[in-house]
């Protein structure tokens, strides 16, 4: 996004011995700044996580309100200068963009094709290299398995993506490295989207024994397709307004079935949180017999992860923290959908 704007300068805070950052838009709605917050907290860090980006735009834009954030050389003469930083998070649009930039990237990075985690590798003589991952891989990995009745049943199934981003870059990667799912159906209204996703698996993984990935365009094709035991949707929770929207709804929903048919049903990972947990294709899920798993629970366990790699610390073995985290995310998510209910955290 553009804007005639001036860029405002990436704040040092004075008062702290660590700063992570949150880079990207919209930021408004994300939970990672608290979630970050209750885990210094608790390992008695003195850290911060701050977002960059600012609004732009008024309550009349839609969809509202829109932010933007530094562009990519500008962030990273930032962060290498700042001898305070211990890492960032990447979100969107700088997903995939800010890969070539960094000094290394790790096989998570690579194989999902989208970097959502940058952190610290210093060597013997102390120089430090700044290195993307993909956190987000575990925390879809997470979220489908802990909340799974039992996981073993994606294995040889095919699943679903629904999107055509980062968010869906990784998806992919978990179902084929961690699920075992035997083909990957992607449903989206941007075949140029799709079309990228598949040119750049050919050049990553040439070999012919993956799991294919399947675009599915077509609501009456969808019908007749093996269903799906895991779906994993990475869209806004805007209502479908084109015509190529509304058929990649019509698609995702002949993949979901109905209460009443004889397909078999397994879970849907909601990604999208904000405004509301509870979205559309929730809904839609949730009426056809799909059990929902909402976004939040992705959200924290990629937070977890990055939180290992800033502090050094194996956070999900300190006593009571993931609970903490659980329950920090829960306060948030109820006073953003109700502000009325704010409590003092």
């Amino acid at each position: 996004m553009t804007s005639s704007q001036p860029e405002e300068p990436i704040v040092i805070p004075a008062d702290r011995d660590g700063v992570a950052y949150l880079y990207g838009h919209p930021l408004l709605n994300s939970l990672s700044p608290p979630l970050h917050a209750a885990i210094y907290n608790r390992l008695g860090l003195n850290w911060i996580q701050l977002p960059l980006s600012s609004v732009c735009g008024t309550s009349a834009t839609y969809p509202p309100p829109y932010t933007r954030s530094p562009p990519i050389d500008t962030f990273l003469a930032s962060i290498r200068a700042n001898p305070k930083f211990v890492g960032s998070s990447v979100t969107m649009p700088w997903k995939v963009s800010i890969m070539p930039h960094l000094d290394d990237l790790t096989e998570d990075a690579r194989q999902a094709g989208a970097c959502n985690t940058i952190f610290i590798r210093e060597d013997a003589a102390g120089q430090r290299s700044y290195v993307g991952t993909n956190t987000d891989c575990i925390g879809i990995r997470e979220a489908l398995v802990q909340n799974s009745p039992n996981p073993a049943d994606f294995r040889g199934k095919p699943a679903l993506v629904v999107g055509g981003g980062g968010t869906a870059r990784s998806a992919i990667y978990v179902m084929r490295k961690w699920l075992g799912s035997s083909k990957i159906y992607i449903v989206n209204r941007d075949a140029a989207e799709v079309q990228a996703i598949l040119d750049e698996d050919n050049q990553r993984n040439p070999s012919a024994d993956k799991a294919p990935l399947i675009a599915v365009t077509d609501p009456v094709v969808a019908q007749t397709l093996e269903a799906p035991a895991a779906i994993v949707s990475g869209i806004p929770n805007y209502p479908p307004k084109t015509e190529e929207e509304i058929r990649s709804r019509q698609a995702l929903q002949s993949l979901l079935g109905s209460a009443d048919d004889q397909k078999p049903k397994g879970v849907i990972l909601e990604m999208c949180y904000h405004p509301v947990i509870w979205t559309e294709i929730a809904e839609l899920a949730s009426a056809a017999g799909w059990k929902v798993i909402v976004g939040s629970e992705a959200l924290i366990w990629q937070g977890l992860e990055q939180a290992r790699l800033w502090t050094g610390t194996d956070v999900v073995a300190v006593p009571g923290l993931v609970d903490m985290v659980k329950e920090v995310a829960a306060k948030n998510i109820a006073e953003r959908e109700h502000p009325s209910s704010k409590s003092s955290l």
